[in-house]
Order: structure tokens, then C-alpha cells, then sequence
């Protein structure tokens, strides 16, 4: 980590991709939360929003022009059941895709779950000045995603998508 970006501190998004969770049973979606906290980051926005790709799009679109926001962090919608749909939405508002995110994911997936990991379609990259990563639902993904990928990256994310 570079020395001028090790203490920058994210104000985050969470937001849930599912048709069955309430924000009382939407484990990852805490877990997310809790880790970004623990991390140092502050959790400004959480909502759940149904497999819908317009709902989805049309919460989205109003998270990225928030100002208060850097990054927007989601769980769920990443497979490949008819209703899974966060891949698209996310992808079709990416300015710039970040292909290692999604490449990672799986390579450490595979340890934990085998050829299953193909199934993932975690994605992430960049959109208004914003980091944006999708993962799927489960518990132990959105903890490997956040742990591994996410906490380690996003102070230097956050500088370098805000350079003028």
C-alpha cells in the first residue's frame, strides 16, 4: 500500500440482491457491514432491492451519483438462475471493469468450493468516482470477497479513482 493512501477510510454502500432476505435476515449483508467497519470504513447506505435488473439499474444509478459514497459493495444475484441478474446490471454501468476482481474470486473460491467457483459471476470496477463490487450471497463468499480482495485494495481504489 502506497504511504499517502493507507489511512484513507471509505464511506461505503451495502446493498443486497435477493427476492427472499429482509435486512433481519440478511446475514451477508451484515457481515459485510461488520467487516468494512472493522476495517475502519464507515457504512453510510444499506437497502435490499429485489433480482430485478430495473429496480437494481435504477438503485444503483442513484447510489453512484451520491456524493457521500466511495465504494458500493453488493451480495447475491451473481449466479446463473433466470432471476440473477446484479452481473448485468452492474457490468452495463461500469465505466472501467477491474478483471482481477472477478478472476481472484474465483481462483480462491476453488479452493474452498472446487469447479462450482465458475459459477460466480462476482464482478467489480469503477463507475462515477466509485468502487463497485458485486458478490454473491453466501456468507462465506462475501467474507472471502471482503477480506481478501475488497479491504486490501480499496484505500488505493478510492485514491486512484478519485485522481483529477
Amino acid at each position: 500500500m502506497h504511504p499517502t493512501n493507507e489511512n484513507i477510510k471509505g464511506k461505503i454502500g451495502v446493498l443486497t440482491v435477493s427476492d427472499t432476505r429482509t435486512k433481519e435476515t440478511d446475514k451477508s449483508g451484515k457481515i459485510i457491514r461488520d467487516l468494512m467497519e472493522e476495517a475502519g470504513h464507515e457504512v453510510v447506505a444499506y437497502d435490499i432491492v429485489e433480482d430485478d435488473l430495473k429496480e437494481l439499474q435504477s438503485l444503483l444509478k442513484k447510489w453512484l451519483d451520491r456524493d457521500s459514497l466511495h465504494a458500493i459493495i453488493l451480495s447475491g444475484g451473481t449466479g446463473f438462475s433466470p432471476r440473477d441478474v446484479t452481473y448485468e446490471a452492474v457490468s452495463g454501468l461500469l465505466e472501467k471493469e477491474m478483471e482481477g476482481f472477478g478472476e481472484l474470486f474465483r481462483m480462491l473460491s476453488y479452493d474452498e468450493i472446487g469447479a462450482k467457483a465458475m459459477f460466480s459471476r462476482a464482478v467489480g470496477g469503477s463507475a462515477n468516482e466509485k468502487a463497485v463490487f458485486a458478490l454473491p450471497g453466501s456468507s462465506n463468499a462475501v467474507r472471502l470477497g471482503v477480506n481478501e480482495l475488497i479491504i486490501p485494495i480499496l484505500p488505493h481504489f478510492i485514491e486512484e479513482i478519485q485522481k483529477k
